[in-house]
């Protein structure tokens, strides 16, 4: 008897393992395609983890610390369009022809899925289905508000907008693909701080004229030369 369960042991299929965030991102960005992913293959292939996966590949470019000219206002837009469609309670997403033909260039997608893997295959030991609620319409809904108004900011034509409000999104992606509602809540908070801090930019800008941006630049660029002179 001992034998034959062994041998129904040996015989029996190992069960697949459910496929990782970083893996399905992976998939996501290396195409056969010369002309690299567009953002309508991208949703149609998403699968069940849906708008947050979307969210996260979109943010991608402006989050990471990748060279990605060009692409924050487009895809800003296309963020705001998630956006509308999360508060709409929509279960799927749709696009108008344009945003779905914009194509994340292929030398570029390889930089973004080896930075995003990296980052990925770090965290998701932390990343755990928790606060499910966050998926809820109310919930979404919520996070969407957020996602708007990051995306807004995106596409300002205000020198260092585009990282901040970017990574709270690819965060939110996060959350929302792995039914993480503590990173959501996280990034939801991150976003509020973020909301404060370019309003007080605009105010600046607004009062003080757009020169003082080039100041602070200038300011910025002095003390990470400092920095690296001391290190």
């Amino acid at each position: 008897m001992l034998k034959i369960a062994k041998r129904n042991m040996q015989t029996e299929p190992a069960k697949l393992q459910p496929e990782s965030l970083a893996q399905t991102v992976e998939r996501m960005l290396i195409t056969p395609d010369p002309r690299g992913p567009s953002i309508g293959e991208i949703s149609l292939a998403v699968g069940e983890k849906g708008f947050g996966l979307v969210l996260l590949i979109l943010a991608l470019p402006s989050a990471l610390p990748v060279p990605a000219p060009g692409y924050s206002t487009p895809f800003g837009l296309a963020i705001s369009l998630v956006a509308l469609q999360m508060l709409l309670g929509r279960s799927s997403l749709g696009w108008p022809k344009r945003i779905a033909d914009l194509r994340i260039k292929t030398s570029l997608a390889g930089k973004l899925q080896k930075h995003a893997q990296r980052f990925l295959q770090f965290s998701e030991r932390w990343i755990r289905p928790r606060q499910r609620w966050i998926r809820s319409t109310a919930g979404q809904a919520l996070l969407a508000v957020v996602i708007l108004l990051m995306a807004c900011l995106m596409v300002l034509p205000i020198p260092l907008t585009n990282t901040g409000p970017a990574i709270v999104v690819f965060l939110i992606g996060i959350g929302l693909a792995e039914e993480d509602g503590l990173l959501a809540l996280f990034a939801f908070a991150l976003g509020c701080v973020a909301l404060a801090a370019y309003a007080y930019i605009i105010y600046i800008v607004m009062t003080q004229g757009p020169e003082v941006i080039d100041g602070w630049k200038e300011w910025l660029k002095g003390h990470l030369s400092m920095l690296a002179h001391l290190s």
